[in-house]
């Protein structure tokens, strides 16, 4: 049966809507104004603008930053960036990147065969559960998390850039993911109709097999064959010449990644659940067999008193948040008031943090990293963050000054070493992760990620 909902627009609330909006002057001038202009540049604050300095008590950075370009590999670029902290130290480099698109190549690779292990597992179920559903909605999206980085690095180890460089489908990642999903879909129903026809299981996972084949030839084209060792050597800021000769992957990331990262624990700030219990979300992953992804939920108050210590203590911070949320981008600054969008429209815009998680209003959209902060009397006022989206045209030289008021409202999560913990945290972790549903906003960052 259709559904027909009570009531439509009257016309009479459509005159009594006009009459109001053209007896109010100020209406009336907003229109003028956003009709002629840019909204953000209408309603940003010259007050916040004015009155926020860029230093901070502690800044680590000193290096350029890196570019993801049209792709959304921000957490692989956070975690590397994090990575290649220590990397250059120990090699006493200026600069120097991990190569992203090597540990990208596994991640497609790992993530497309736990979709269709996924698929396999649920078979059982009608082909419009809300399960499978969200599953099909994007089985090979280019997000991800802290887990899921350390699970393939564990797996497939690191290779500089010289090792395996961009190319154009790791930089613009559209037309493949476009090919991908299009197979691994064709895939599922396959699987499908097998289990469907009373096939077996066997004979689905062969189907699943000889289609992952053709998923590593797919990536081979576009992205080029990860090596299985390569030759590595390098002259240092001081013109001294190195040699290690050959190395594998594995091998590369056990010299070079001086940052104890089996150690780290993933903190979250969610408000519509209990605090100081851990959480995982159904079917976030990449690596079947690997370690899940664990967030342990704490007030934001107790999540910035952990970044400010490891900040200083000498190490960035690996972070994700709702990036675009009142954020300016060519000052590279946010501030939780930083458009005054309310005064001109005149209108509220009420929710707090819970309810915008609630009713989609909010989800971890972004990776990056905080590589400072400045204090004032034992408080945070101010942080430093390190993006990826290169240096020209975002940010200070693609750093970012993030207000603290910005932090409680629309920060979600850092990966931090577990000796930073409170006593609490650490009782907290002793417990069995509560499994939210797949579609939970907390494995938003995993997802597809809105290119920038």
């Amino acid at each position: 049966m259709v559904k027909n909902l009570n009531e439509g627009v009257t016309g009479a609330e459509i005159k009594r809507f006009r009459q109001a909006f053209d007896s109010d002057p100020s209406a009336r001038v907003a229109q003028n104004a956003i009709s002629n202009t840019t909204l953000t540049s209408l309603a940003l604050s010259r007050e916040i603008i004015q009155n926020t300095d860029f230093s901070f008590s502690t800044k680590l950075d000193e290096w350029s930053v890196t570019n993801q370009r049209r792709s959304g590999r921000c957490w692989l670029f956070a975690t590397l960036n994090l990575f290649r902290v220590g990397a250059m130290k120990k090699m006493n480099v200026k600069n120097f990147e991990f190569s992203q698109s090597h540990i990208h190549f596994w991640d497609k690779l790992e993530r497309s065969n736990h979709f269709l292990e996924a698929i396999l597992e649920t078979s059982n179920l009608p082909i419009d559960d809300r399960t499978i559903h969200f599953l099909l909605s994007d089985p090979i999206g280019d997000g991800g998390q802290w887990n899921m980085a350390t699970n393939l690095i564990r797996k497939h180890g690191l290779v500089p850039m010289s090792a395996y460089p961009e190319s154009h489908s790791s930089s613009n990642t559209r037309a493949m993911n476009t090919i991908l999903k299009d197979i691994l879909r064709t895939t599922a129903s396959e699987i499908r109709e097998i289990i469907d026809s009373n096939g077996s299981m066997d004979v689905a996972r062969s189907q699943k097999e000889s289609r992952m084949e053709e998923i590593w030839r797919v990536l081979c084209i576009h992205l080029g064959t990860p090596p299985e060792k390569f030759d590595w050597q390098w002259h240092d800021k001081d013109k001294k010449f190195h040699r290690k000769g050959e190395m594998t992957p594995l091998e590369f990331a056990k010299e070079y990644v001086e940052i104890d990262w089996e150690n780290y624990v993933c903190l979250v700030n969610d408000p519509r659940n209990e605090y100081f219990r851990t959480y995982t979300v159904d079917y976030l992953q990449n690596v079947v067999g690997g370690p899940p992804v664990v967030y342990l939920n704490v007030p934001s108050r107790e999540m910035k008193k952990v970044t400010q210590q490891v900040l200083e203590n000498g190490t960035p911070v690996w972070m994700g948040c709702d990036v675009g949320k009142q954020m300016e981008r060519k000052k590279g600054l946010w501030d939780a008031n930083l458009y005054e969008f309310e005064g001109l429209y005149g209108v509220s815009f009420g929710m707090d943090k819970a309810n915008r998680l609630r009713f989609g209003q909010t989800m971890m959209t972004h990776a990056m990293l905080f590589t400072g902060v400045d204090v004032v009397e034992g408080e945070p006022r101010r942080w430093r963050v390190e993006n990826s989206w290169g240096s020209e045209e975002s940010g200070i030289k693609g750093f970012y000054t993030m207000n603290d008021n910005w932090f409680d409202e629309h920060m979600f999560e850092i990966a931090a070493p577990k000796k930073f913990l409170s006593a609490k945290m650490k009782d907290g972790l002793k417990q069995d992760p509560v499994v939210l549903p797949a579609w939970d906003p907390m494995g938003s960052l995993a997802r597809e990620e809105a290119l920038n």
